[in-house]
């Protein structure tokens, strides 16, 4: 520095002072101070999204699971009819119990991104990962659900009800259940959708 001073003096011009040490310090710590603020506040959005979709996946997951054990459990002797007896509520105990895994693998996933900051996959296959299979399981439920929902109606309109009405009232309870399954998964699909729009126009999957 002192050399090309020197170097400018000879050639007549005149040297830029360099700004005293301290100054510089504190430019430094001024922007080192900004930085973190806009990141910190970031995070706390993107943290909040988080665990706004990791509530949703908690309920889907407990309804959907619910569903499944209601309906497998929904049996009440020889003389009653069986659950498995009737495709329809194989369907429903089916889509419930996969639509109750897939739910318990996105919760980990959910709290692997809020407690690291991270995906648990690259962010690109997250995202359309989560939205896809979001849009899958769904329709699958409201598929089977209003399968069980024809077949009560029919079981009703027969002997069957009035034989062993606990068994269409468990019947009744499981495919209810399996709708609420459907209707937070249904919201869980519009947030993994919210992420793969953010995801394209902005190379984020979160709009910070």
């Amino acid at each position: 520095m002192r050399s090309f001073q020197v170097q400018a003096a000879r050639n007549g011009e005149t040297p830029s002072p360099s700004p005293p040490h301290h100054q510089h310090r504190q430019q430094q710590h001024h922007h080192h101070n900004q930085t973190p603020f806009h990141s910190t506040l970031s995070v706390q959005k993107l943290r909040r999204f988080n665990s706004l979709i990791f509530v949703f996946r908690l309920a889907a997951f407990s309804f959907s699971f619910a569903s499944s054990v209601f309906m497998l459990t929904n049996s009440r002797g020889s003389a009653s009819p069986r659950w498995y007896d009737f495709d329809a509520f194989r369907f429903v105990f089916a889509a419930n119990a996969i639509a109750a895994l897939y739910s318990l693998f996105e919760m980990v996933a959910s709290v692997w991104e809020i407690s690291r900051g991270v995906t648990l996959f690259p962010e690109v296959l997250q995202v359309w990962f989560d939205f896809g299979h979001d849009q899958v399981f769904a329709y699958l439920l409201l598929s089977a659900d209003s399968a069980g929902t024809a077949l009560a109606r029919v079981l009703k309109g027969l002997d069957t009800c009035n034989a062993s009405s606990a068994f269409c009232v468990q019947a009744d309870i499981a495919i209810a259940l399996g709708f609420a399954g459907f209707l937070f998964l249904g919201f869980s699909s519009l947030l993994s959708g919210f992420r793969v729009a953010c995801f394209i126009i902005n190379g984020s999957r979160f709009h910070l």
